[in-house]
C-alpha cells in the first residue's frame, strides 16, 4: 500500500502503477481476502498474472462459469501450466496435475522442486511407493526440505506404521519447536501429522483448530467423532465437503448410516443412497 501510495505521489507511469496493484491483489489473495483481490485485479489491463489469479479466485469462490473463462485463457508459458497444475490439484484432479509436471520436468531438468509437486500427486493417487521414489531422488540434492520429509513420512504411514512415519519427521521436530504458540503452517502440520502417526488419545483436540488450516484435518476430526458416537457432530463437519476422492465418499456415506441406523431418519437413508449412487 505505500508502494501504491507513493507511485501515486510522485506521478508514476500508469504501467508502473497497475503493476503494483497486481502485487497489492496477490498479497491480498494470500491473506485470504478473495472479494478484495479479484476486485483489484479486475480494475487493471488484462495481464498473464491478472488471468492466473483470477483462475485461482474463481476456484477457491466455487465459480465454475469464470474457472472455466481464465483456463481457455492461459498459454504455454511456464506460468501459466504452473499454475494450470496447481489449480488441477487443488480440483483433486491429480493425474493431469502430474502429466503437466511430468512434461515441465522434461523440458526443464534443473527445477528439480517439481519432484516433490509430481512426488505429492502420486501420494494422493495412492502410489506411495512411487511418491517415495521420485521424493528421495530429490531429497538427495534438498535433504532438509521440510515439505519433502513430511511427505515421506506420510508414504512411510501408509506403507508401515505410525513408529517409522514418526522417524521420519525426526529432523523436523529436531528443528521446529512445536508449541501451541506457534500458528506457522508447518508447525501445524506436523501436529496434525504426529496426532495421525500416534493415534493420539487428545487427536480430537488437536484436529479442532486446524480444520480451517489443513483441509486433512476436517476429515481426521469427523473420523473422531464418528469413533465417539457424535455422528451429527461429524455430519456438521462433513457438510461443507464436496466429496471428490473414495475416502471421502466413504466417509460421507458411513456417517449418513451411523444417523440414519441411529435415529431411523429416512431423509438420511436418502442421503446415504445419494453418496453412493454419485
Amino acid at each position: 500500500e505505500e508502494l501504491i501510495a507513493s507511485a501515486k505521489q510522485r506521478d508514476a507511469s500508469t504501467e508502473e502503477k497497475n503493476e503494483l496493484q497486481m502485487y497489492h491483489a496477490v498479497c491480498n489473495f494470500y491473506l485470504g481476502f478473495h472479494d478484495e483481490a479479484e476486485r483489484e485485479a479486475m480494475s487493471v489491463p488484462h495481464t498473464p498474472l491478472r488471468n492466473r489469479l483470477l483462475l485461482h479466485v474463481a476456484h477457491r469462490k466455487g465459480d465454475h462459469d469464470a474457472l472455466m473463462k481464465y483456463h481457455s485463457e492461459l498459454r504455454p508459458r511456464l506460468e501459466d501450466q504452473l499454475c494450470l497444475a496447481s489449480v488441477h490439484y487443488l480440483r483433486s484432479h491429480f493425474q493431469e496435475a502430474t502429466q503437466i509436471y511430468r512434461t515441465l520436468l522434461i523440458e526443464n531438468r534443473e527445477f528439480l522442486a517439481l519432484n516433490t509437486y509430481i512426488a505429492m500427486c502420486y501420494y494422493k493417487l495412492d502410489y506411495y511407493d512411487v511418491s517415495m521414489e521420485v521424493l528421495d531422488g530429490y531429497l538427495q540434492k534438498h535433504p532438509d526440505s521440510s515439505i519433502s520429509l513430511n511427505l515421506r513420512a506420510c508414504n512411510q504411514f501408509r506403507l508401515s506404521n505410525g513408529f517409522q512415519a514418526e522417524k521420519e519427521l525426526e529432523p523436523l521436530l529436531r528443528r521446529e519447536t512445536i508449541s501451541s504458540g506457534q500458528q506457522d503452517f508447518l508447525s501445524d502440520l506436523i501436529k496434525h501429522n504426529l496426532a495421525v502417526f500416534r493415534d493420539a488419545d487428545n487427536a480430537s483436540q488437536v484436529f479442532a483448530p486446524l480444520v480451517d488450516v489443513i483441509p486433512e484435518a476436517r476429515l481426521n476430526l469427523a473420523v473422531c467423532k464418528l469413533r465417539e458416537g457424535e455422528y451429527k457432530e461429524a455430519k456438521t463437519l462433513l457438510d461443507p465437503v464436496d466429496p471428490v476422492l473414495p475416502q471421502e465418499y466413504i466417509l460421507k456415506a458411513v456417517v449418513s448410516a451411523a444417523i440414519g441406523q441411529q435415529t431411523r431418519d429416512e431423509e438420511e437413508s436418502r442421503s446415504l443412497t445419494s453418496t453412493i449412487s454419485s
